[in-house]
């Protein structure tokens, strides 16, 4: 099996779980390999996702939401989306791309004060770091 060195995030809007994931991705793989994010249409980066992130010392307060149009999918060892709707969108549109699906709530549909809010964010957050750290220990990135 070879080493993966690129992996792309795909999520509806590029504005919460993706950037979440790509910057968690950097993290976990020691910057070893080149993640990306996108999504089906370009979002308004979501501050509660910067707070989640911050919390744990990772800034992503400059993401800047990208659209597929904006990345060349082909170029990727793996794509990981974390919606149907961008994991239906891609095998049809790219069915020869490595791909896995990932099904992540959306956490910007959480209700509450802003600590139940934040609450939502963190278990996204905390979910996906999980599933990254054990994908990449899997690769041995």
């Amino acid at each position: 099996m070879t080493k993966l060195k690129s992996i792309l995030f795909v999520c509806n809007q590029n504005a919460v779980r993706s950037p979440m994931a790509s910057a968690l991705a950097s993290k976990h793989s020691k910057r070893r390999v080149f993640v990306e994010s996108s999504g089906l249409i370009a979002g308004a980066l979501d501050p509660f996702s910067v707070s989640a992130m911050a919390e744990i010392g990772i800034d992503i307060a400059d993401h800047n939401p990208k659209t597929l149009a904006d990345v060349d999918i082909t170029l990727f060892d793996l794509v990981i989306t974390l919606t149907e709707e961008s994991r239906d969108m891609i095998t049809s549109k790219y069915p020869d791309v490595a791909l896995e699906f990932w099904a992540t709530p959306d956490p910007s549909d959480a209700e509450g004060n802003r600590d139940q809010v934040m609450d939502s964010y963190r278990l996204v957050r905390d979910h996906l770091e999980t599933r990254i750290a054990d994908r990449l220990q899997f690769e041995g990135a």
